[in-house]
């Protein structure tokens, strides 16, 4: 059965409420916070990667690229994954891709 557009946003805005949480217990110096909102924005990408291109595309446009080379990164490269990255994405980009999915609903 295919999940919709809508139902995978949903999915990942839980995903991105459960970072939030794990945030709230400490920072990203922290190794099982950093491994476990890495793990949540991997798995907030991939429910959005699942949603239709024309989703992706009306919602991210050109950007899209860039979110999911980020999971890439998280899901290829977990051992040695720059946590510079996860925070600068954490705190700069996190904001606008949940306000983004947010609006599309």
């Amino acid at each position: 059965m295919s999940r919709t557009d809508a139902e995978l946003v949903g999915d990942a805005l839980d995903h991105l409420a459960a970072l939030q949480r794990h945030l709230a217990r400490g920072d990203l110096d922290d190794e099982t916070i950093a491994d476990a909102v890495s793990l949540r924005l991997a798995a907030a990408i991939e429910a959005i990667a699942a949603t239709s291109s024309g989703f992706r595309d009306r919602v991210f446009a050109d950007d899209w690229k860039v979110i999911w080379a980020t999971q890439n990164r998280i899901a290829q490269g977990y051992a040695s994954v720059d946590l510079t990255i996860i925070r600068e994405t954490v705190v700069h980009d996190l904001p606008g891709f949940e306000s983004k999915l947010r609006q599309a609903l």
